[in-house]
């Protein structure tokens, strides 16, 4: 078998190189409490796009420090009782995507809402007051201020707001709701899932934001994670507060979370991905201590997984 990183027996049972803050879960409590206090203001708004059997609504719902976040939300035209729903998280830099590649979800009767996250290339509103793209060092966008002040930490709060959004539509059975999603948007499934614990199915695909620490002892602060580089060529050149700063971007790594989630997992890697490197996913799954199961794609990286996005549809249709 290739190898870019560890063999696969080790890859099993790698517990991450990154450090956990101590208060780790005292930060994400206290995380999710100013959370629960802002009132959503929840705005469902008909699109231009619409079609016989699904209804396609532009949601908007005000999350942590004021944002106004911008979601995608279909839902069936006939309603009977409550059903399932789904939440779609993108890549980083993206956005929430076309309408119609959500209507399959629609036409199995689930509810699907996808995510735009904030300053990225939808629609949410950036902390600064923006819309649009201010993508450039997000991972270390706050990092000099404070965890409390990360952008992803506010992201993260966002994938479980939405996820409460949707619970409370009259419309969802909040107990049939899952989430999915690939490289950021595998991470955000995986925080999403950590922090609303009623999320009963996952399926992130090759996640991103684990790990920070491998990926640079690895020398893959490229790409995706090239602002690390960035970052310590900048603000620390010497790495005299390497120590900190890895420390400080454990509050915003998915491993971390992941003893958090109590729904199944369905997750897949590719073992030559240079991108989000094989074992800081490891890193995270064998810390999910619920029901899961890894699919593992040998000969391939950082791209489509043949065969799993129909499996992701037939793991989720189950909920």
């Amino acid at each position: 078998m290739p190898v870019i990183d560890m063999p696969l027996a080790q890859l099993k049972v790698y517990q991450g190189r990154n450090p956990c803050p101590p208060d780790m879960d005292a930060f994400w409590d206290k995380a999710l409490a100013e959370m629960r206090a802002v009132d959503p203001k929840v705005e469902l708004i008909p699109s231009a796009y619409q079609t016989p059997f699904a209804e396609c609504l532009d949601l908007y719902f005000t999350g942590v420090g004021g944002a106004r976040i911008h979601a995608k939300y279909l839902r069936p035209r006939t309603k009977s009782k409550p059903h399932p729903a789904v939440l779609q998280f993108h890549g980083y830099s993206g956005n929430s995507g076309d309408w119609t590649d959500k209507l399959g979800y629609v036409a199995l009767g689930f509810s699907i809402a996808s995510l735009d996250c904030r300053g990225q290339g939808g629609l949410s509103e950036d902390v600064g007051g923006v819309k649009g793209n201010t993508q450039n060092g997000h991972i270390i966008r706050g990092l000099e201020h404070g965890p409390e002040n990360l952008l992803f930490r506010a992201n993260y709060l966002d994938t479980a707001e939405l996820a409460q959004v949707v619970m409370n539509m009259p419309e969802v059975a909040p107990e049939r709701v899952g989430c999915f999603g690939g490289s950021q948007g595998g991470g955000l499934t995986l925080a999403c899932a950590a922090l609303e614990p009623r999320i009963k199915r996952a399926a992130p695909v090759f996640p991103f934001l684990c790990d920070y620490q491998r990926v640079w002892e690895m020398d893959l602060a490229e790409n995706a994670y090239r602002e690390l580089r960035n970052f310590f060529r900048q603000f620390d050149p010497l790495h005299e507060r390497e120590a900190e700063i890895f420390k400080r971007l454990g509050y915003i790594d998915c491993q971390h979370l992941a003893k958090r989630i109590r729904g199944e997992v369905l997750l897949a890697v590719g073992l030559m991905d240079n991108v989000c490197p094989p074992s800081t996913q490891f890193a995270a799954y064998n810390k999910i201590t619920a029901p899961k199961q890894m699919v593992i794609y040998p000969d391939y990286g950082h791209e489509g997984l043949p065969g799993f996005s129909d499996r992701t549809f037939q793991f989720l249709s189950g909920l």
